[in-house]
């Protein structure tokens, strides 16, 4: 039995314990958790904070944890913020029902044992993602191609088992916030608490992925911060003690030669390998436990000692090819230059400076550290720890050759939005601009893992509308990777004069010369940047998992008695919607100017939910309403602005034009939120407003999926359908007097 099963085996017997213990007590007539009544009703302002905190820390950690436990969660769109949306807003709903404690913290401890099981990366959840994320139109990685209903159904009841456990998580947390705000002198000073507790969430979480800290701190923290709502020393005392389980399952035993790290943006597992006489060969880089890169040694010296590890001629090698294209001592860019091979391969080929862009900082400080051939030291090599589409509109420089490395992506962008890391990398326009940073003999070489046809096409068509001919695309297969597809080109005849000055190369790219035949696949763009997907439709197997939501949604709404007799208000569930696809616009837009690092994401949200806070502050000192039809005016024309104003054609520096994005964009927000703490200020039940808003907010992540019909700019036009829907039910409630706020 190895360490790991050992852990897991210790820590479920602990909690099986500690379960047995809590039935036994219930049956004692002293049961835990069931203290719903007293202190729980009152107004505590610090409680509201912690609980308004703990939602967002909670949601932080959780979507990030699972998104790498579970490969499908980090693919399909917000599922795992949609499911705790879903648990919140439930919560809210029972705001004055019994607190769910035991439930809650039954699936918090049960999500972590299931996700934690020894062999679960072989079997079990990897089985999982693959059968749910099998389509042929869309490209998930690891996933299989071929859709068989049978498996999909199974894997769904699997997966509504998954989803079933997250959504308990959150709702006493939502009946905690409720009670809170429904309990409150006033509620719009409440809704400011739960405001500031929400952006301390967010601030702290952006914290602790900054300093790379693991899961059992974050799930530590969360598991504090419910003993900390509780209101009995003896409840307190138990969740602290299940602070030495939750610590022992999430615990990765760390060897010399091999040991994992949480970045900012996913986890890394890296293990060395050595030869019988003690050299270091490679090191494996896995990224969320799949493969993504070895660390190789391709010096003369190494490949003289170590001659049957490399089986095909070094010249040939993707790392590389490259150079065998480019201008002798080139001046290189490297866009994804991950633990360093592109860079070590460029400093072998003399070039006279190489500028390694890097967004990843824990890859950059693995590379640094353990690449044998010492690349990032050279004096010659210039680090960017920056995402690679703000670099390209910042530099002024020009290259001649800009090298696209194996920058296949892992993980989404954010868990606010449905883009991976990568997808701005590979548009139009992100060619044009290096294009643009090229000198006239410079060369594009991209390589690329094309495991669909339609894939080699996108990329050909890209490059061939850029440069106005097409690419050279042929297959390089080497002993450290499975294969890449390379395509090169350049605005000169430079390609072409070196293939008829090499005849050894010209053999070996007409030997694996790709030609590809797929027709009809639609560019990649920034408007329309999901490079991962065949065409502008939805694929079925989103269509499946978006139903999964639905249904547990519905299913769990129906069991409350309220919602049977009364729907949730339309205004504040259709506000809820608008400002989800709100808030999707505005982190996209901004990562094209600043980068699509976690700290842009934090500041957009922090900022966003900033605005939402001063617009709650201007309501609450105002002595007579807005006009609602003005505020409503001034929302829909800030939405008008922000689509139609062409910021790609603003004369200006990227930093400037970003800044002026950012603008645009609070004026919506601004008057969103001014419409929002308005009706807000005067409900009858604050907590039924809320669980209203987020369940619209379920439904605007799931009409988020739209955009990979329509793009991301449309999407804007969806958000201001919603807005306007929101007017209408506006409409139908009474209007506030003056009389009625200096009441509140």
């Amino acid at each position: 039995m190895n360490f790991r099963t050992l852990t897991f085996v210790g820590a479920a017997a602990i909690l099986g314990g500690i379960r047995f213990f809590l039935a036994w007590s219930k049956r004692r007539g002293r049961p835990f958790f069931e203290n719903d009544t007293g202190k729980l009703g009152e107004w505590r302002w610090s409680r509201l904070l912690l609980a308004s905190f703990l939602t967002l820390f909670a949601e932080l950690a959780f979507i990030r944890w699972i998104a790498v436990e579970v490969r499908v969660f980090a693919y399909f769109k917000n599922l795992a913020l949609l499911l705790c949306f879903v648990g919140f807003g439930l919560g809210c709903a029972l705001a004055h029902r019994a607190l769910r404690w035991s439930a809650g913290l039954t699936a918090f401890l049960g999500s972590v044992l299931v996700l934690r099981l020894p062999w679960h990366h072989g079997m079990f959840l990897e089985t999982l993602s693959q059968t749910l994320g099998a389509a042929p139109d869309v490209e998930i990685w690891g996933a299989g191609n071929v859709w068989n209903w049978a498996h999909f159904l199974l894997a769904a009841l699997l997966a509504e088992t998954l989803f079933l456990l997250l959504v308990s998580i959150f709702v006493p947390l939502g009946q905690i916030v409720s009670r809170q705000l429904d309990s409150a002198p006033r509620p719009l000073p409440a809704y400011s608490i739960n405001l500031i507790g929400s952006l301390a969430g967010i601030l702290v979480f952006l914290g602790v992925s900054r300093l790379m800290l693991p899961p059992s701190i974050w799930l530590g923290l969360v598991l504090v911060g419910f003993a900390l709502l509780q209101i009995r020393s003896s409840d307190r005392m138990l969740l602290f003690s299940l602070l030495v389980p939750l610590f022992l399952l999430l615990h990765d035993p760390a060897t010399p030669n091999h040991y994992s790290v949480w970045t900012p943006y996913q986890q890394i597992d890296y293990s060395r390998f050595y030869a019988a006489n003690g050299d270091f060969v490679t090191g494996h880089v896995l990224v969320n436990h799949v493969g993504y890169q070895s660390i190789v040694d391709l010096s003369e010296a190494f490949l003289a000692r170590h001659p049957d590890l490399v089986k095909e001629p070094p010249d040939e090698n993707p790392y590389n090819l490259p150079f065998r294209f480019a201008e002798p001592s080139p001046e290189v860019m490297i866009v994804g230059a991950g633990t360093g091979n592109d860079v070590a391969a460029s400093l072998r080929h003399e070039s006279s400076s190489v500028d390694a862009v890097e967004i990843d900082p824990a890859i950059l400080a693995l590379g640094k550290r353990e690449h044998p051939e010492r690349p990032y030291d050279s004096p010659r090599v210039s680090v960017q720890v920056n995402d690679a589409r703000a670099f390209l509109k910042r530099t002024q420089r020009r290259y001649d050759l800009i090298l696209f490395g194996l920058l296949d992506s892992h993980t989404q962008l954010s868990d606010y939005s449905n883009m991976r890391i990568d997808n701005f990398v590979y548009t139009e326009e992100s060619f044009r601009e290096a294009k643009e940073r090229l000198k006239p003999t410079g060369v594009v070489f991209v390589k690329f893992q094309v495991n669909h046809p339609w894939m080699a096409r996108r990329l050909s068509d890209m490059l061939e509308r850029t440069f106005g001919k097409p690419p050279l695309v042929f297959l390089a297969e080497s002993s450290y990777t499975a294969f890449a597809t390379c395509f090169v080109i350049s605005p000169s005849a430079r390609v072409e004069e070196v293939l008829a000055a090499d005849a050894r190369l010209a053999a070996f790219v007409e030997k694996n010369r790709i030609v590809p035949e797929v027709a009809g696949v639609p560019l990649t763009t920034d408007d329309w940047p999901y490079l991962y997907q065949r065409g502008r439709w939805i694929p079925s197997t989103y269509f499946s998992v978006s139903v999964l939501v639905i249904l547990l949604t519905f299913g769990l709404y129906l069991q409350i008695p309220e919602a049977r007799r009364q729907p949730p208000s339309l205004f504040f569930f259709s506000m809820g919607a608008g400002f989800l696809l709100l808030e999707t616009q505005v982190i996209s837009r901004l990562a094209l100017y600043f980068g699509t690092t976690w700290e842009v994401n934090g500041i957009v949200i922090s900022a966003l939910l900033t605005a939402l806070l001063v617009a709650n502050m201007v309501i609450d000192r105002s002595r007579k309403p807005l006009p609602r039809h003005w505020v409503l005016i001034g929302l829909l024309a800030g939405l008008a602005l922000a689509y139609l104003l062409p910021f790609n054609g603003i004369p200006s520096s990227p930093a400037i034009v970003g800044m002026l994005v950012a603008a645009v964009f609070s004026v919506p927000v601004f008057f969103a939120g001014l419409l929002f703490s308005q009706e807000f200020r005067t409900v009858v039940s604050p907590s039924a407003a809320i669980g209203a808003n987020v369940l619209g907010a379920v439904a605007g992540g799931l009409l988020e999926n739209l955009s990979l019909l329509i793009g991301l700019r449309a999407l804007l036009l969806v958000t201001v359908g919603l807005y306007a829907i929101a007017g209408i039910a506006l409409r139908m409630r009474p209007k506030t007097d003056a009389r009625t706020l200096a009441a509140q």
